[in-house]
């Protein structure tokens, strides 16, 4: 007897809310109990995938192909989970070899705390458009910047909104970023014609953004001690040798940026060249970090046993201490105890281990995402978004939503530009709407909003690497925010938004 077809239901708009409405009352419920204890984010993300795979099973799906679909989110996102953990070392290597202590050191002297925010923010976005890469802004330069907010006892949540808000607007106008690259040829237009087109949203916003660190940075010198920068100073150079020949790492690591090398081989050859420098530099703090790195006794005895000297030995057992240290401070950071707790605070970070949880945050959440998008959950919400949609307003504000919603329930930037961008491109065409349209809309909202979502890829990564919680650090990330509010008023009030009636300047239009 032949099996009868397998027959797969299309989803309903209940089945859809089902499993988002459990984790966003679950997510809200951790918030607002104190002292939640850690992980509870990845537990109710795991069981948000088992709740949706259930109803997509209930629906017609086989397990294997609901697996399938979590596999292959979980693998677009390998690279970024990669690059948490190179640099968790980099980090580590970076603080041990003296480059971060002098990026702080030099930084509180150079840097006024009245204009500290609206400095950082600016130097981020023209770094980033340098590079064209947020994460390569956060994970060098971003490090600095907040040790030198925590030495000038600056707010940690606005330096963070402010080095977000920079690297963001740097990375969304830069011709080398590959989320502008992906916006651009996913609606098949020019990337140049499309950077111009997001002039629009982002030179406001970034105005703005600017103003508002402007004002909020004004006063800040009031709270500064001289003494404690002083003191603080004093202990790095006891502790480090400090020099701006110490910024050699960094340096190379933006050199190889601009010239668009791969990030991963980027991070790594930064982190080795760390150690390097940790070597030449930083030696007595290496040993130190490494603690007690005597052989074992048997093994002393078989090396006098077999005619080893002496001095050899202590050769030996020194660089033994020196690949310890180095492999502690990449593994599980760099950690000191000095007579200044300030310093001990500044600097005892980084490490591979420090990005485990981040790592199982942004693994949970992909599980999810993949299982919403496989079962069509993800689909349904965005049609039903849509059959409601009548103005050119309306269809903006639809695809901010859709983006942003799928930044929250797949967990990952690509993903929010990549399904809204195919989504979405009969619809625009419908309504007369040139494509360059929706590839501004998709970087106003897909790219910029993935900072804000704790689970998401971008936004464990910048908690991470920055040392602040997403939820600390959102309401300061002015650009981030102010794009997407830009694009849907301009959206209603028919402002920049050109419709295929018009001359077209795009060839691609």
């Amino acid at each position: 007897m032949s099996e009868s077809p397998r027959i797969i239901k299309n989803p309903s708009l209940m089945d859809a809310m089902i499993p988002v409405s459990f984790l966003i009352i679950v997510l809200l419920l951790t918030e607002i109990l104190p002292e939640s204890p850690s992980g509870t984010n990845q537990v109710t993300l795991l069981l948000s995938a088992a709740i949706a795979a259930l109803v997509g099973m209930k629906n017609g799906f086989s397990w294997q192909e609901i697996e399938s679909g979590i596999i292959e989110t979980i693998e677009v996102s390998l690279q970024a989970i990669l690059i948490l953990l190179v640099v968790g070392a980099l980090i580590g290597a970076w603080i041990l070899s003296g480059t971060v202590p002098s990026m702080i050191y030099y930084g509180v002297e150079l840097m006024s705390p009245d204009y500290f925010y609206f400095t950082a923010c600016l130097v981020c976005a023209l770094l980033g458009f340098c590079i064209g890469s947020s994460w390569t802004v956060a994970g060098t330069l971003g490090i600095g910047l907040i040790g030198i907010a925590a030495a000038l006892d600056l707010s940690l949540a606005i330096s963070a909104g402010a080095i977000i808000s920079g690297a963001y607007f740097g990375d969304k106008l830069s011709p080398l970023s590959e989320t502008t690259n992906l916006a651009a040829s996913l609606t098949n237009n020019n990337v140049f014609v499309h950077i111009q087109h997001m002039l629009w949203t982002t030179v406001p916003a970034i105005v703005i953004t600017l103003t508002l660190f402007f004002f909020l940075g004004i006063g800040s010198s009031a709270n500064i001690i001289p003494e404690n920068i002083a003191e603080l100073q004093k202990a790095m150079r006891q502790t480090f040798y400090i020099s701006p020949l110490m910024l050699g790492p960094l340096l190379l690591l933006l050199t190889m940026a601009v010239k668009k090398s791969p990030a991963l081989p980027t991070l790594i050859c930064g982190t080795l060249v760390g150690c390097i420098f940790a070597i030449i530099f930083q030696w007595d703090s290496v040993i130190t970090l490494a603690g007690n790195s005597n052989f074992h006794p048997k093994l002393v005895g078989w090396m006098r046993g077999v005619g080893v000297e002496i001095t050899a030995m202590t050769g030996l057992l020194s660089f033994s201490a020196g690949v310890k240290g180095l492999l502690i401070a990449m593994a599980s950071g760099y950690s000191v105890v000095t007579d200044n707790p300030s310093l001990d605070t500044l600097l005892s970070k980084g490490g591979v281990n420090s990005m485990l949880g981040t790592i199982g945050l942004v693994i949970c959440a992909l599980s999810f995402g993949g299982t919403m998008a496989r079962t069509g959950l993800l689909k349904k919400l965005v049609e039903t978004m849509l059959s409601r949609v009548k103005t050119a307003g309306g269809l903006i504000a639809a695809t901010v939503g859709t983006c942003i919603g799928t930044n929250v329930l797949a967990a990952d930037q690509y993903l929010s530009i990549v399904l809204p961008g195919q989504m979405f491109v009969e619809p625009y065409k419908e309504r007369k709407l040139k494509s360059i349209n929706l590839s501004r809309t998709l970087e106003d909202s897909g790219t910029l909003t993935s900072a804000l979502v704790p689970w998401n890829t971008c936004g464990a990564y910048m908690s991470a690497t920055l040392g602040v919680s997403t939820f600390y650090y959102a309401p300061f990330a002015f650009f981030n925010i102010l794009c997407p509010i830009i694009a849907v008023i301009y959206g209603f009030m028919l402002i920049a938004v050109p419709s295929l009636d018009e001359p077209a300047n795009n060839p691609a239009d």
